[in-house]
């Protein structure tokens, strides 16, 4: 998408000198900068406008029984334009251990709300429907997406509408409808460290029998500040290890969480995680 618009606004620039005769002389080296900025930002709020209608038009009420392409296409070219625009460097590891094939659960630690953007933006193929606090229901846009993606939302403070949530997960992916993601400490860290899991979630993997695809973030709470400034920010993702259902079969569900906590943690290093007293 964005290189669809950065030619739309090259040639529409081009399209303005040429109608105001600015290649004539040298009114072009203003006309033509100025007018490619103008075009990109009309393209931007066209965009956005789009959007609005297309998310009016979604019922929240109404069970969404599959994942919608169109929806998803653009969450994610929104996501492309996002790391461009927010001047995101993205240096990835691991990535050719993604299973080509089935369904799979990917958990993730959570340093910012632009996480799931970024993995939406890294992972285009695997259909990622995230298991989110039931809040983000109510965001501008991002909520009715987030629907229409499969997205499932979950009540951290009520343990029987949470399992209601874990089973609706496993069913999706029993079925083949989509992959989950889930960032198994429940909340985004404000520390930026990673913090202990509530490893309820690994029940997901362990009853549908799909692989874990285990992930670390890292600096995506350096981006907003850095992009401010105009400063690039390096974003590193790695994919650590993808376990399989015989890897974990034997593992309680808190072991398992355990034993990925340590996986990220040793990948983080010990500046990046929070340090229990002991």
């Amino acid at each position: 998408m964005r290189y669809g618009m950065l030619i739309l606004s090259l040639l529409g620039s081009l399209g303005i000198c040429l109608g105001t005769d600015s290649f004539a002389g040298y009114h072009w080296l203003w006309v033509l900068p100025l007018s490619f900025v103008g075009c990109f930002l009309a393209l931007l709020v066209l965009m956005f406008l789009v959007l609005m209608i297309m998310c009016r038009l979604v019922d929240m009420e109404k069970p969404q029984k599959q994942d919608s392409p169109f929806y998803r296409w653009m969450a994610q070219s929104i996501a492309r334009l996002a790391e461009w625009v927010l001047l995101m460097q993205v240096h990835t590891r691991g990535m050719e251990q993604l299973p080509k094939e089935g369904r799979f659960l990917l958990v993730c630690n959570h340093i910012n709300d632009l996480d799931p953007v970024l993995l939406l933006s890294r992972f285009p193929r695997s259909q990622l429907a995230f298991i989110s606090k039931r809040e983000n229901a109510t965001m501008f846009v991002v909520g009715k997406m987030m629907h229409k993606m499969m997205c499932q939302l979950i009540n951290r403070e009520n343990d029987r509408e949470a399992l209601r949530t874990i089973i609706t997960c496993i069913d999706m992916l029993k079925k083949d409808m989509v992959s989950v993601a889930v960032f198994p400490e429940g909340y985004t860290s404000m520390d930026g460290l990673l913090h202990p899991f509530r490893s309820g979630v690994f029940k997901i993997a362990q009853k549908a029998n799909v692989p874990i695809v285990v992930c670390t973030l890292q600096n995506t709470n350096k981006v907003f500040r850095n992009a401010k400034h105009l400063k690039t920010t390096h974003v590193h993702l790695h994919l650590l290890k993808v376990l399989y259902p015989e890897d974990f079969a034997d593992m309680t569900t808190v072991e398992l969480g355990n034993y990925v906590h340590t996986m990220m943690a040793e990948d983080l290093g010990p500046a990046l995680v929070l340090q229990e007293n002991p």
